[in-house]
């Protein structure tokens, strides 16, 4: 039992150094070669090209991955740091922060909402299409 549970977190680490490896490449790539794009995005095309040509398969990330997700809290904590370093900015421009965050928010579910609606009918139609 002992040794699958250290096999698991062994191979969730391996995982995950895999993916910051994706990441340090696209950083270069986008600095070496001028790519106008900032380089978490440019990384996340590089590992959709590679999960779509199946150079990686998702089984080799999904631990890993799952693991950055669950712990995805750890990253937005420099977020809160900045709005209790910047106190004076968000009492002057707190609402209008507020709105943008809530307006842009909002675009981003509804457009996420219509391409999930879009694929599942699509899915739909090509279900009933085979039979």
């Amino acid at each position: 039992m002992k040794i699958e549970k250290f096999k698991y977190v062994g191979m969730t680490l391996v995982q995950i150094v895999v993916l910051c490896l994706i990441w340090l490449l696209s950083s270069w790539l986008v600095t070496n070669f001028n790519i106008p794009l900032p380089s978490n995005v440019f990384g996340m095309f590089l590992l959709l090209a590679l999960l779509f040509s199946n150079v990686v398969k998702v089984q080799w990330l999904k631990a890993g991955s799952n693991w950055l997700i669950a712990e995805m809290l750890l990253f937005f904590i420099p977020a809160v740091i900045a709005v209790v370093n910047y106190g004076p900015l968000f009492e002057h421009q707190g609402l209008k922060i507020a709105v943008v965050i809530v307006l842009s928010t909002a675009f981003v579910l509804t457009c996420t909402a219509v391409v999930v609606d879009t694929v599942y009918r699509y899915e739909l139609k090509k279900i009933r299409s085979n039979r």
